[in-house]
């Protein structure tokens, strides 16, 4: 008999170098855990890299430490290990789910794991994160420049007086240490003031007071009463009451709900910009960062953080002052008081110069010396203004006006309050100019405010335009801090701020509809994923802060002039020998509506399996059908950007346009399948054809090979569905099989089931007999108890009367002794007579009996206790 033949293996190779021989890394190819484990115990900071030998992104990233180590080499010792080969004790060890990893130890500190970009400046920037955890601050232009950074920082104050460090500091160091832990991004900033003065600064007075810094809220210090100074809760008091004024956002690379989960917190800013982590100074992101911290400066009441304005300039005190008196006078001024509710609207122009069109600002107001108190008006009144808007839009045409450089404003009484009147302040705005960017403030510079003939010219100078045009009105103060200022708690459309690198993510930019040949990678869009829709910053303005402002503006307003941007494929081709017509977002308009023929449009994917299979029977559709009435035509959905009328939630989806009523779109249905016949039935159907006129011999010709096909293909339908019902009827029987089985399955386990439900009645009776017994038997131990303690009452008793007893014999035997020897002289006398028995003896007989008598009872006494 021949035997089978043994599965033959070969070993694995022995691993080699993954590193250069001269490189400053030590590499363990052979997974030398112990021997790391040694060496880190003779460095201060250690950097772990484990590898896998096979792994690409283990290679590429290998040249990336290469330069970090090569520049501190001298500081930190970097070590490779091999974890992936099965003979070495890191892959016993450890178990990782991706490849590379990278750990840092700081002393006896950690792992740190590293979950940034591998790239060689986020790296050092990290690892210096870990050399240095904390920032040592002993001057005022110190405590300035950590302040004014727009990452949360943490503030100790500690006097080095104490040797060798002062109470509270090696917590505080070590709090920082698990911020990086827990956060890779390094985004809360640890910092230790050394100097009295500079504490005072913050009016920080004891030692070991550890402080949080915010901008926009109010500064915290961390509660001693209420959380034990640790460094878990310390790093837990700052990741919680941090303030993230801007995010950075660094996708890894894998499968990721990163972006998912930020754009579904609502409407997000994405700006890109180049950015270098070891750079001493970013000026383009101090520029963002000013934009971030007035939009988010709600509370303009707030007084500003103790001396923080002047601590690097100490000669305009007085300056600054008037400047801030100027500021809230003027805010008095235009207070919610004399503008309670304004609304902006927008009159769009429909006729030649299609690119102007007219902003209103509709303000609803009081008449002066109505009301006898001040009062103040908290929110907007919507009936006021929903009656305003419709006395308005009676009034909607004395406001048209094709292009006028003055702004007309109009008031007119209210419908329901002769106290109230209304007031609308137009003009005419390009749509270029809607950024209205400072440097277009020449346009509107002395604006002329002309009442029309139908209002009655009121006090009416201040009244507010359109948001983004207050500065024509107050030219005196400053455009980014009147109108951004808090601009986020004055909206229901609130931005969410993101800032990513586009050295390393532009293809998310390019995504979003960045130009692929911008030679300076900025970039700014907004996502609005609820809306479905997302707006682009013009490439051709510089990414600078009052751009973003307006962008901000633009997109907050209630009628918001930002144009929805589409993105199509650019790659794509047309040939006018394709039968099948490839749309994108630019020629769906001219495809679909202006033409004049019937137009069949498939909506399809490139990851759509499905929609590739249908790619024959419409290639074999549109061959059949004429083309100068038809159109088939078909559009990429991942690739292009639909109006949302056209939006479609399933793949593949087919839509018929008639060219008469391309209006009236018609959907294939979805219970029916998509074959020739189907399609064919439902475009005649649905066609917008004459019945009426004379069909021609090309007609007639069309019609019978049209029949021809539909009949050849019937007759292979019903073939495919004859064989598909045979196919089904053996399944139906392997199925009825299947159901039998499953059912007397299912009789078996509910017998099991009765029988497991008496056995546990039977044991749950058993239990209770059991109980019964139980308690019986311990109250028949407790009587047993009792009566033994009686018994050995008793015994002690007898021990008593033992004593008792022996003492009586012994007084017996002496009496009985003393009685045979007054026998003998009795004897002597027996002669004599009874008679003349003396009184003495009879008395001593007397004496005697009485004695017998007493030691009798008593016998039987004892005898009766030991029968008890």
């Amino acid at each position: 008999s021949c035997s089978r033949a043994k599965d033959v293996t070969m070993p694995a190779k022995l691993p080699v170098n993954f590193f250069p021989t001269t490189s400053p890394v030590i590499d363990l190819f052979r997974g030398q855990l112990d021997s790391a484990e040694q060496l880190r115990q003779d460095s201060e900071i250690v950097l772990y890299f484990f590898y896998a030998p096979w792994c690409g992104q283990s290679i590429a990233a290998r040249e990336e430490i290469q330069h970090v180590a090569s520049r501190l080499s001298d500081q930190v010792l970097f070590v490779a290990i091999n974890c992936w080969w099965n003979q070495g004790k890191c892959r016993k060890q450890k178990h990782f789910f991706y490849f590379p990893v990278i750990h840092l130890y700081h002393r006896s500190f950690g792992p740190i794991e590293y979950k940034g970009p591998m790239s060689a400046v986020y790296i050092e920037k990290f690892v210096r994160r870990v050399m240095t955890p904390l920032l040592y601050i002993s001057s005022r232009s110190k405590l300035l420049d950590f302040l004014s950074n727009y990452e949360p920082g943490v503030l100790g104050y500690f006097e080095f007086n104490a040797s060798p460090q002062p109470p509270g500091y090696l917590t505080f160091f070590t709090s920082a240490l698990h911020s990086l832990k827990k956060d890779y991004l390094g985004t809360v900033r640890f910092g230790v003031i050394t100097d009295r003065r500079v504490a005072e600064e913050l009016s920080l007075e004891r030692s070991g007071t550890v402080y949080l810094h915010r901008h926009a809220n109010t500064s915290l210090i961390y509660p001693k009463d209420i959380m034990n100074f640790t460094a878990e809760n310390i790093c837990k008091w700052a990741l919680e009451n941090r303030e993230m004024l801007i995010r950075w956002l660094r996708p890894h690379g894998g499968k990721s709900l990163l972006l998912n989960n930020e754009l579904k917190k609502g409407p997000a800013l994405l700006i890109f910009i180049p950015y270098n982590p070891l750079a001493e100074i970013h000026p383009l992101l101090d520029e963002i960062t000013k934009v971030a911290l007035e939009y988010h400066k709600c509370n303009k009441s707030q007084a500003p953080e103790p001396d923080l304005q002047h601590l690097g300039d100490t000669e305009s005190p007085a300056f600054d002052s008037s400047v801030t008196d100027a500021h809230l006078k003027l805010s008095e001024t235009f207070s919610i008081t004399k503008y309670p509710c304004c609304n902006t609207v927008v009159l769009p122009q429909w006729h030649s110069i299609s690119r102007t069109h007219n902003v209103c600002e509709l303000c609803v107001n009081q008449t002066l010396g109505v009301k006898p108190n001040k009062v103040h008006v908290p929110h907007c009144n919507f009936l006021e203004i929903e009656a305003a808007l419709d006395s308005f839009y009676l009034q909607e045409h004395t406001f048209f006006q094709v292009i006028s450089n003055t702004i007309e404003c109009s008031n007119f009484l209210s419908f329901y309050s002769p106290f109230s009147y209304y007031t609308a302040c137009c003009r005419t705005v390009n749509r270029h100019f809607l950024s209205f960017i400072s440097s277009e403030k020449t346009i509107f510079q002395t604006p002329k405010v002309a009442f029309s003939s139908h209002g009655k010219k009121d006090n009416t100078q201040f009244s507010i335009p359109h948001i983004e045009d207050r500065n024509c009105f107050i030219p005196d103060l400053n455009i980014s801090s009147m109108n951004i200022t808090g601009l986020s708690c004055r909206t229901n459309k609130t931005l969410n701020l993101y800032l990513l690198d586009s050295n390393l993510f532009w293809i998310y930019a390019e995504r979003l509809g960045a130009s692929r040949s911008a030679h300076l990678k900025e970039f700014a869009a907004i996502v609005d994923m609820k809306e479905e829709v997302h707006y682009v910053l013009d490439q051709n303005q510089s990414l600078v802060g009052p751009t973003l402002e307006n962008f901000i503006k633009n997109f907050s307003v209630l009628y918001s002039p930002l144009k929805r941007h589409l993105v199509d494929d650019p790659s794509v081709h047309f040939q006018e020998q394709h039968v099948i017509t490839e749309v994108t977002t630019h020629t769906f308009h001219e495809t679909v509506f202006v033409s004049q023929k019937n137009v069949l449009l498939l909506y399809y994917s490139q990851w759509c399996g499905f929609c590739a299979s249908l790619n024959h029977i419409f290639i074999q559709l549109a061959r059949l059908l004429p083309p100068d009435n038809f159109t088939v035509a078909r559009i990429d959905v991942t690739r292009n950007d639909l109006p949302w009328e056209f939006m479609t939630d399933r793949l593949p989806t087919i839509l018929f346009f008639p060219h008469q009523r391309k209006e009236h779109s018609v959907k294939f249905p979805e219970d029916f399948s998509i074959n020739l016949p189907n399609l064919l039935k439902f475009i005649l159907h649905h066609s917008s054809l004459s019945s009426s006129e004379r069909c021609t011999k090309e007609c007639r010709h069309t019609e019978s090979v049209l029949q021809q096909g539909h009949i050849s293909h019937l007759e292979r339908e019903i073939q495919k569905l004859r064989s598909e019902i045979s196919a089904l009827h053996q399944a139906h029987g392997q199925l009825e099989a299947q159901l039998s089985e499953a059912r007397r399955e299912e009789q078996r386990l509910q017998q099991q089931k009765h029988t497991l439900e008496k056995q546990h009645k039977t044991l749950q009776l058993h239990s209770e007999q059991l109980q019964a017994t139980y308690d019986q038997k311990n109250q028949e131990l407790l009587e047993m108890a009792e009566k033994l303690q009686e018994l050995a009452d008793a015994s002690e008793n007898l021990l008593k009367e033992n004593a008792l007893l022996r003492i009586l014999v012994a007084s017996r035997e002496g009496k009985l002794q003393s009685r045979d020897e007054t026998k003998e002289p009795l004897q002597s006398e027996q002669t004599l007579p009874e008679d003349n028995t003396s009184p003495s003896t009879a008395t001593a007989t007397a004496e005697e009996e009485r004695i017998d008598n007493i030691g009798t009872i008593e016998t039987e006494h004892s005898s009766g206790n030991r029968t008890q």
